[in-house]
């Protein structure tokens, strides 16, 4: 029975809101994303200053700010050192103990100091219109005008942001311009600070505006404008128009540039004549068949302030050019280090060196200098570039074809670190590869002066390394060997000393001692070996069969020819054998 007491009617049931909640929820996490993702996509139409804008006059290159500025406008325009130097490399100089600035073409040597006018140009007085200055933080300011008139820098100004672009001789240009709409000169396209809508607008673009193409991403180009501003355009709102090209050259002064002296369908076939104290009895010296240059070790340089001790001699020009023979002087540094470092330190003394070698061929009618830098500093390894770069159009101007004698590639300090063979390049007419001295005179190894593959491997390591155009490379070629002596030094190894020999020296002690020769396939010589005195000898032959490899390797890179070390190592017959292996054709 049920006992329970009613007491009041019956209470409805509560109704449920959570579903309620949730949907109201749902609904506003809805509408923000739609707000969110519509607000996402809807165009930026806020407008950004850039942060070069805080300068006045701001550099763009390559289609980005290079964090410089620049000075002044239109000729007074004037670029920070570091912005030259950035854009041309070696051409610019700079030296803080004088204030000198050194700007070098290929033809062109152009010197003057900081706050001064006065210049000179090729040694010949020029005045510049305005002078190169330093700011108040001491940055130092070249004037725009001798860097457009030498090197074709080209510089573009916007009118109203006074952005400056600066492009390089040879740059291609892709150009782009925005289509004219309805309306004349209303706004057709925006350039943003990024490549979506949504990044805020640099530079509203009107129809017309001309822009340069410097990348692509996605649907948008990034571009300059020709205010100079840089950022993002969408590829829909342009057309691409043409691709302009910088002049490859100055526009003022353009002259056709020296042409080394070259003989047509033939190799160049040098020969060094070492003179140590007096010059050779040139009546003595009999036919050269096949030499075409002679290089005498003529001219030295005696200290660091750059004066030049001469052994130049007027008969021996005159029985070269009896001969068809040009004469290259072979200016050497003395392979004394300290007196090198002093006299590539700075333009004065450089160009002191310079003066008298223009007066010593001048004077002794000669066709060329030939240097010979050894035993040099690494820290010297720029100055040099810099003689040469200021040598070269010196000489040229006089009709001098210039050289310079270089290392095989090693890790000698003295010997190979100080040569930049790739910038030196540049601006010599003929590189000399001194091929030999593999195993040089201490070494304590005995070995090949230079064998065939070593030889080889130097070759192809300049060409692939370190770029030298094979038609200014020159092949050394040793006209010497070393007899080696292996003795037992008493302590259960080996003392090992060396004597250069001549080729007719080595011929006459293998007839002496009735040796026989063996090809050795390692070094591609002949080679000999024998006991004498409890010790071992041993020779790396130079004989024709070297020398005809070595002109082999001549033709297989298609070099400029072939210069040997020295004349008077040689026996008779090698000079029609080079001469023959050298220039004859396939």
């Amino acid at each position: 029975m049920n006992t329970t007491i009613m007491t009041g009617r019956r209470r409805p049931p509560r109704r449920r809101k959570k579903p309620i909640i949730a949907l109201l929820l749902l609904f506003a996490v809805s509408a923000a994303a739609v707000f969110f993702f519509w607000d996402k996509e809807r165009p930026n139409l806020s407008h950004e200053t850039p942060e070069y804008m805080a300068k006045p006059h701001p550099i763009m290159i390559d289609g980005q700010w290079s964090g410089a500025a620049a000075l002044g406008e239109g000729d007074g325009l004037m670029i920070p050192l570091e912005i030259a130097q950035r854009l041309l490399g070696d051409g610019v100089r700079y030296e803080s103990g004088t204030e000198s600035i050194i700007l070098t073409t290929a033809t062109r040597v152009l010197h003057f100091k900081t706050g001064a006018l006065d210049a000179t140009m090729n040694r010949k007085p020029f005045t510049l219109s305005f002078a190169a200055k330093k700011s108040e933080d001491g940055e130092l300011y070249l004037p725009f005008a001798p860097l457009k008139q030498l090197f074709g820098i080209q510089a573009a100004v916007g009118g109203q942001s006074g952005i400056v672009t600066l492009n390089r001789p040879g740059d291609s240009l892709q150009k782009a311009r925005v289509p004219e709409g309805d309306k004349s000169g209303s706004v057709e396209a925006r350039l943003r600070s990024g490549p979506a809508e949504s990044y805020p607008i640099v530079e509203d673009l009107a129809g017309g505006t001309g822009l340069t193409i410097w990348g692509e991403e996605h649907n948008w180009y990034k571009a300059q404008s020709d205010e100079g501003f840089v950022g993002y355009v969408a590829k829909g709102d342009v057309a691409l128009t043409s691709i302009d090209r910088t002049p490859d050259t100055a526009s003022e002064e353009d002259e056709e540039p020296f042409a080394a002296w070259k003989l047509t369908g033939k190799k160049i076939n040098l020969t060094w004549e070492a003179v140590y104290s007096a010059n050779p009895d040139t009546g003595k010296i009999g036919e050269l068949p096949g030499v075409n240059v002679v290089s005498p070790t003529w001219f030295e340089l005696v200290n660091g302030t750059g004066q030049i001790r001469s052994k130049a001699d007027a008969g021996y020009t005159r029985w070269a050019r009896g001969r068809g023979m040009q004469v290259w002087g072979l200016f050497s540094n003395g392979f004394e280090p300290e007196r090198t470092s002093q006299a590539l330190a700075d333009y004065e003394t450089r160009l002191k060196m310079i003066q008298q070698l223009l007066a010593y061929a001048k004077t002794f009618r000669l066709q060329g200098i030939n240097i010979d830098f050894e035993n040099v500093k690494t820290p010297d390894k720029d100055n040099l570039v810099q003689f040469v770069r200021e040598m070269t159009p010196l000489l040229h101007e006089q009709g001098l074809v210039v050289s310079i004698d270089v290392t095989p590639k090693s890790g000698s300090e003295m010997w190979s670190l100080f040569l930049d063979r790739g910038r030196l390049a540049e601006s010599v007419d003929y590189m000399m590869l001194m091929a030999y001295d593999e195993h040089w005179a201490s070494s304590p190894v005995a070995g090949s002066v230079s064998s065939l593959p070593w030889a080889e491997r130097s070759v192809r390591t300049l060409l692939e390394e370190d770029g030298v155009p094979k038609e200014k490379l020159i092949l050394g070629m040793p006209l010497y060997t070393r007899l080696w002596t292996e003795k037992p030094d008493g302590n259960g190894g080996v003392k090992v000393s060396s004597k250069t020999m001549s080729m007719d020296s080595v011929r006459k002690l293998i007839q002496e001692k009735k040796l026989t020769p063996t090809l050795s396939a390692e070094t591609g010589q002949h080679y000999v070996e024998f006991k004498e005195d409890g010790a071992v000898q041993k020779i790396w032959i130079e004989d024709e069969l070297s020398i005809r490899k070595r002109a082999e390797l001549v033709k297989k890179y298609d070099l400029a020819g072939a210069a040997t070390w020295r004349r008077g190592f040689e026996t008779s017959d090698i000079w029609p054998a080079l001469d023959e292996a050298l220039q004859s054709h396939p």
